[in-house]
């Protein structure tokens, strides 16, 4: 399940910006509102756990048909002709995925006994995916064949099968009998944000909302980047990140005991900031290094933030609320960050654009600086926190 869900992922959202810059000549600023369609899935996806998912219809097979649905919107998004044809796919089609990234974790979570220790091990397996699916496009060079809709159409057959597998996942019933009374803030999932009136897990939330903004320059951006600064098989290299994300992922459960949550997260915080000052330090010749570990600290950017995130909120949740929880998370980052900061990106990459393509060092400082300063402030909020 875990394999086939990021395979998915990992198969069309790195090279989207290069395919869309590319064969459908779509601007900067039109790449930054593809990228925005994940936010909108996630802004939706909690209403859509805490309807169905926590009340209605067991998870496996709710994630079956998201599958199934979004296995044949990817395949016509491959054959859009123009930014305004392929948007009409790639909208609808982020609508129905990114809920599924909330059902994954809840199944998986429903299934453990401790998940702070299992869920890294089955987590990993998405990594996996993600990486195979790098590799497969660097192997057949699609970034350099203008062949990149065919990205498309691995994800589709994938995602059909994952809905098909998915109707013979473990049994993972709602949590909540029908029968219960039903209120709206139930039915709207909204029962998630009590977890809020926690100071600790607030200042969790709030951090992950503001971090995320500068984090969309990266899932944007990265891909166009090295391509244009003539970086060879660029999505085979961004691989690395998710090979050191099978590592840290690993070590995860060692690094629980030692760190704990808090500084945990802001290790993460700390990385992604760095990353972004080796991309505008780096080129593709002598100081090609820089960008390859940039691209390698995506295991501790990942790992220490979003991975580490979602078992902290699986634990503060309670069993009654996890997978509205989830979804609630969710919102946070990919949904109210990645929504400013997907946006934010696709004008500032515009405003410097050269004639010799784009001023990169100036673009990668900007997220840079902001997530220094967001770090600054959460570093003093986290300050007195027990987590």
């Amino acid at each position: 399940m875990m394999f086939l869900e990021f395979f998915i992922w990992g198969a069309w959202f790195v090279t989207m910006g290069t395919f869309l810059g590319g064969q459908l000549k779509a601007s900067d600023i039109e790449v930054g509102l593809a990228y925005q369609t994940q936010s909108v899935g996630a802004i939706i996806a909690p209403f859509v756990i805490g309807l169905i998912a926590d009340r209605f219809f067991p998870a496996q097979r709710i994630l079956g048909v998201l599958h199934l649905l979004g296995g044949f919107l990817l395949w016509q998004a491959s054959l859009a002709v123009g930014f305004s044809n392929f948007y009409g796919y790639i909208l609808p089609y982020m609508i129905l995925y990114m809920p599924t990234l909330a059902l994954v974790n809840s199944i998986s979570f429903r299934q453990m006994q401790n998940p702070e220790k299992e869920f890294a091990q089955v987590r990993v397996l998405g990594t996996i995916g993600w990486i195979v699916a790098g590799l497969l496009i660097g192997y057949f060079n699609w970034e350099q064949a203008n062949t990149l809709s065919l990205t498309f159409q691995m994800a589709a057959i994938a995602s059909l099968l994952l809905g098909i597998f998915s109707f013979f996942l473990p049994h993972t019933p709602p949590p909540k009998p029908r029968t219960e009374k039903v209120s709206t803030r139930e039915l709207l999932g909204l029962d998630a944000l009590s977890l809020l009136k926690d100071r600790s897990f607030l200042v969790f939330f709030v951090a992950s909302v503001l971090i995320c903004i500068p984090l969309a320059f990266y899932y944007n951006f990265t891909n166009p980047f090295l391509n244009e600064i003539g970086v060879a098989r660029a999505a085979a290299k961004m691989t690395l990140g998710q090979a050191s994300e099978v590592l840290f992922m690993l070590l995860m459960p060692f690094f629980f005991v030692r760190l704990g949550v808090k500084k945990m997260l802001l290790v993460g915080m700390i990385c992604w900031a760095l990353r972004y000052v080796l991309f505008a330090l780096g080129d593709a010749d002598g100081r090609g290094w820089m960008l390859i570990l940039g691209i390698a600290l995506h295991g501790i950017c990942y790992d220490f933030f979003f991975v580490t995130g979602q078992i902290y909120t699986d634990k503060q949740a309670g069993e009654r609320f996890k997978s509205a929880a989830q979804g609630l998370i969710t919102l946070a980052t990919y949904g109210a960050g990645m929504f400013i900061g997907s946006l934010a990106s696709g004008y500032i990459v515009n405003a410097y654009t050269t004639a010799a393509g784009h001023d990169w060092q100036t673009i990668w400082l900007i997220p840079a600086a902001f997530a220094g300063a967001i770090i600054l402030l959460f570093s003093v909020a986290f300050k007195d926190q027990q987590t």
